[in-house]
Parts: C-alpha cells; structure tokens; sequence
C-alpha cells in the first residue's frame, strides 16, 4: 500500500490531502493507498481573518473549526507534533515517539512567528497574527486616545505581505471616524527601498499613504525596542517614538524542518519553482540545475522558500500541483494536464480603508497590475471570508 502523508493542517495540506484523496479514490477502495493528514492541533484556523478581529468585526470563534470536519472521508487525521523527518527511511518521527512510514510526503506546515526574538516586543508591541494578539491590539486601539502610532516590519519574510499596509490604512480610516485623526501621527517603516516588495503594488500604495497623511520611512526594518524610552530603532540606527507599536514580529519555517537537515536556520524548505519538489540544502553558490530533488517530497504554501507571497493563496494554488504530482507518482504515471507545473499563480484581495479594496493577481511570469481601489473589492474580500469554510479546503474554488 502506497502511503501519502501530509504534514499540516492549514489550507495548504488540507487541500492538497482532499485533492490527492480525490484523485486516489479508486487505489483508496482497492487498498492500494492511503493518505493521511497530520497535524498538532487537530484544529484548522482561517488565519487571514485574524486582522479583522484586531479592527474589531470579527470573532476568534468563527475562525477555527476541527479539522477533521474538512477532510474528505478518504482522508485519515493523526494529531501529532512533528519532530523530525529522516528521508532515507521515509520515516516521520512525533514529539510522542511514534514513527509514521511515508511512500510520498507533502510538507505544508507553515512557519513561526518569534516575537521573543526582540527584546520587550511582547510588552511593548502589538501583532495580528494570532487570536489574542489580535483581541490584546483591539483593546489597545479601543483606548487610544491621540498620539503616536508607528507600524512597522521586523524581517521579510512574513505572513500575508499586505497586511501590515492594510492594517495602516484600515487604522487611519478608524481614527478619522472616530474624531482622533487630527491628533494622531501615523508612521509606516518598511524594511525595504519602497512601500512593498512588488514593485507595480509599492506604486499603488505610495500614494495611499501621502492621501492618508500616513508618513512613509523607507529602509526603516524594526532592529529593537526602547521600552524606557518608548522608542522603537531601526536597522539603519534611527529612533522614532512611539505611543502605540504595532509591529510584525520576526518569521521562520518550523524547527523540525531545521532538525531534520532540510531546511537551513532560516527553516525555508529550498523548493523547486515549478514541481514544488524539496531540494536538497546544498552551498549557496550551487547552480540550481545541479541540485537533487528529492523525488517523494513537496511542499508547498508557508513553508517553502519560494520568492511569493506566504499567503494561503499561494497554498491555495500550489495544492493542485501538489496533488496532481503526488498522485501520478503514486500510480506511476507522469503528471499531465495544467497542474503539471506551478506558474507561481497567486490571486489576493488588498484592503486600502473606506470601505474599498483592490484585487493583486500575479505568477512568476506578469506581476500584479492592481486596479483602482473600489468597494466591489471590499466586498469580494468580505464574501471570500464568509464562504471560505465551504469552498477552499474543500477544494471547490
């Protein structure tokens, strides 16, 4: 029996697992196949709604639902922490010692946010990347009263690049609604030599933040933290005050990916950009056509190394490569049809405040050419969240 193990349970693995198990229904009936989900928690998060609990319309229950209530009935969930992973056994060891025997591995466990990672950032800043920092920065707004808010990045990458920009403009259009916009500044570091790290969307945004009076600090990541002082320090030495801190805190992939040798400090899986094979770590100056893949391994989503956003767009589309591959490999046919190949399609929904929004489509070959903020973007952004438990893991969108 041909076993495919999937590790993580976000939308990455759990479209990946319910499209491969389609795709295997047959082998699954016969006997000749398996696949199985494994996951820490059990539990699956709609992560991007995370923002909107911090800008106070959404609840932290209505984003998590069990994992297993997503999974097609082919498809098995262990609820485990993975340790390490030893390719030339094809086995994947958990925190509990149990051993799971891999025919075909995906790898889509996302990565980690460190806020510990600078000194006083979990006292002094605040985040949107889980519930309770969500509902902790909801509060901290609620009693805002005027003064200074810095936002700012510390380290790319991280997860959903635009959030950070949304947050800013999302905040402002608040505090003008609620008469404090006259005696708030608002300032906006971003670690790089432009607004954001597409080019065309840095071109859309720039202006946003001169018509939202949002001051632009260039080449400005977030180094440290004064909590003395209340003064938050870049990577270039300058200092700008704060009353308010919101920050993105640092990123990284998954430690046992970094224990198991397959991945480097940074815990970015090397990944091929179009077969979503895991490549093997090899010398930086390594030319890529020389390096081995390894053949029963992808990954996708979070967790890859791969130059897009860390988005569960970018999961979304990958996962029918994913499947695609995967399963040929199990009936040992060669992949066919469009998702033979990963373009680097990502599609994301982009809040600019008011009410409006605008749509960043892209692939490796034609970078976003976003269009004219409008409400029709708000909304589609607002229907995508509410109809998302019934469509993407799913694998009906």
């Amino acid at each position: 029996m041909k076993h495919v193990v999937v590790l993580g349970g976000g939308v990455g693995g759990t479209l990946a697992a319910n499209l491969i198990a389609r795709k295997l229904k047959r082998a699954i009936a016969r006997g000749e196949a398996k696949v199985t989900v494994v996951d820490g928690t059990g539990e699956h998060a709609y992560q991007p709604g995370y923002m909107y609990i911090a800008m106070g319309n959404e609840r932290p229950e209505r984003l998590h639902r069990p994992e297993r209530s997503l999974l097609d009935g082919n498809v098995e969930l262990l609820v485990e922490t993975i340790e390490r992973i030893d390719p030339a056994t094809s086995l994947v060891t958990m925190a509990s010692g149990a051993k799971v025997h891999f025919d075909q591995l995906v790898i889509a466990t996302g990565c980690r946010i460190l806020p510990g990672e600078i000194k006083d950032f979990e006292t002094e800043a605040y985040h949107f990347y889980t519930p309770g920092a969500s509902a902790r920065l909801r509060k901290a707004l609620d009693a805002f009263k005027g003064g200074k808010i810095v936002i700012g990045i510390a380290g790319i990458p991280y997860k959903c690049p635009p959030a950070p920009l949304e947050v800013a403009f999302l905040i402002e259009a608040e505090l003008r609604a609620r008469g404090l916009r006259d005696s708030t500044q608002l300032t906006f570091l971003s670690p790089i030599n432009r607004a954001f790290t597409i080019e065309s969307v840095s071109d859309m945004a720039t202006p946003i933040f001169a018509e939202k009076g949002i001051e632009l600090q260039l080449l400005a990541g977030v180094d440290s933290i004064d909590a003395e002082r209340k003064v938050v320090i870049t990577d270039a030495m300058e200092e700008y005050p704060y009353d308010l801190l919101i920050c993105v805190p640092p990123h990284k992939g998954v430690q046992a990916m970094i224990d198991s040798g397959l991945a480097p400090k940074s815990g970015w899986l090397p990944t091929d950009r179009h077969t979503l094979q895991v490549k093997h770590l090899v010398p930086a100056n390594t030319p890529d056509a020389e390096v081995p893949r390894y053949p029963n391994i992808h990954a996708l989503g979070d967790a890859t190394d791969l130059p897009l956003s860390k988005a569960g767009s970018t999961a979304h589309f990958e996962a029918p490569i994913v499947a695609e591959r995967v399963s040929s490999l199990v009936m040992g046919r060669e992949p066919e049809g469009k998702d033979a190949r990963y373009t680097g399609k990502v599609m994301c929904f982009f809040e600019v405040g008011d009410g409006k929004g605008t749509l960043l489509q892209f692939d490796y070959e034609h970078p976003p050419r976003p269009p004219k903020p409008n409400q029709l973007w708000h909304l589609g952004k607002m229907v995508f969240n509410k109809t998302y438990w019934h469509t993407v893991p799913r694998g009906r969108v």
